[in-house]
C-alpha cells in the first residue's frame, strides 16, 4: 500500500494557535478533493483502505482532530468540542484552496462535517455520515466514556491492539492483518520501553457532564443544523449500532436532506469502511456526482 504525505495547517482557537495534522493521498493537483473524519478517540490513518481506494480519482484528505495523532494538544480541554473542530476545517479547507470537498465523516467526524454542511455558503458538496446523526444515544455514550481518557500502558503496540479489539466489538470482524494495521497508529511510546495512546486523555474533560437533559438540548440543536443542509447525503449505520437508533437513521430519510440510507448487518459503531463492500457503497455514492 502506497503512504500517505503528513502535513499540516495552523488554526486558531479563543486562546492562541494550534496545529492540525493531516495526510494526504493522490495526486495535489487534483480539483476534486474528499476530506475524511474520524471519531472520537481515532486519527487519519483509519481512512488507509478508503484513500486507497479512491486517490485514484480524489485528492484525499484524513486529517488527525486536534488532540489526536500528530496534532497539537489543546492547552484548554473545554475547546475539545465540535464547533472548534469546525473552525479547524475552514482552516484545513482554505488551505487546500479548493471550492468545494465531499466529505465522509465516522461518527465524531460524522457530527463535524453535518456542521460545516450546515452553514450558508458550506463547501460541501456530498456529504456521507458513518453511524451518527442528530440523537446519540445515551447509553452508547456512557460506555465510550466508561474507556475514554484512561492512563493505560502497553508493552506492545500487539498487546495495545488486543486491548482496543475487546473494547471496539462494535466495529465488526477484522482479520488479525487488518486490525493490527488499524491499530498501529493509534500508539506512540511513552520514553519509558511503553506504548501508551495516541490521543490527549483530556479529550473526555466533558463526559462527566452528560445528563439526558444535555443530550436533550444537543439534539435539538443538531435537528436544526441537520434541517438546513441542502447536499446530497448518504448516512451509513451498522445494523448492530448502539448510538445511531434505527428510528433516528429513518427520520434522517425524511427530513432535511432525505438522506439515503445504507445498513451493513453484523457491524455495531461504527462500520470501519475497510471491508471492500462497504468501501464501495460509499465510492459508488461520491461517483454518483
Amino acid at each position: 500500500m502506497a503512504e500517505p504525505l503528513l502535513k499540516t495547517v495552523q488554526c486558531l482557537s479563543p486562546v492562541g494557535l494550534h496545529r492540525m495534522a493531516y495526510w494526504e493521498w493522490g495526486a495535489r493537483d487534483n480539483p476534486r478533493v474528499l476530506v475524511c473524519v474520524h471519531g472520537l478517540s481515532r486519527q487519519g490513518r483509519d481512512f488507509d483502505h478508503l484513500a486507497q481506494r479512491l486517490s485514484a480519482h480524489y485528492r484525499v484528505i484524513c486529517p488527525d482532530v486536534v488532540g489526536r495523532g500528530h496534532s497539537d494538544w489543546l492547552a484548554n480541554p473545554a475547546l475539545y468540542q465540535i464547533p472548534t473542530y469546525v473552525a479547524d476545517m475552514v482552516s484545513l479547507v482554505a488551505r487546500l484552496d479548493v471550492e468545494q470537498v465531499d466529505w465522509v465523516g465516522t461518527s465524531m467526524g460524522g457530527l463535524i462535517g453535518l456542521g460545516l454542511a450546515s452553514l450558508p455558503n458550506s463547501p460541501v458538496r456530498r456529504l456521507v455520515l458513518n453511524d451518527v446523526g442528530p440523537v446519540i444515544e445515551l447509553e452508547a455514550l456512557k460506555r465510550i466514556g466508561s474507556y475514554l481518557g484512561q492512563p493505560l500502558r502497553f508493552d506492545s503496540v500487539e498487546q495495545g491492539a488486543a486491548y482496543l479489539r475487546g473494547i471496539s466489538t462494535g466495529f465488526g470482524p477484522h482479520s488479525d492483518a487488518d486490525w493490527l494495521a488499524l491499530s498501529r497508529p493509534m500508539f506512540k511510546p511513552d520514553g519509558e520501553g511503553q506504548y501508551k495512546l495516541h490521543y490527549d486523555p483530556a479529550i473526555s474533560a466533558g463526559f462527566p457532564a452528560l445528563t439526558p437533559e444535555v443530550a436533550s438540548a444537543s439534539s435539538a440543536m443538531l435537528w436544526q443544523s441537520y434541517d438546513r443542509i441542502a447536499c446530497p447525503t448518504l448516512l451509513l449505520r451498522g445494523g448492530d449500532s448502539d448510538l445511531l437508533s434505527m428510528a433516528t437513521a429513518q427520520a434522517m430519510t425524511q427530513r432535511g436532506p432525505r438522506a439515503q440510507l445504507s445498513e451493513f448487518s453484523g457491524v455495531g459503531h461504527a462500520p470501519t469502511l475497510v471491508d471492500p463492500m462497504q468501501i464501495e457503497v460509499v465510492a459508488r455514492f461520491l461517483e454518483q456526482a
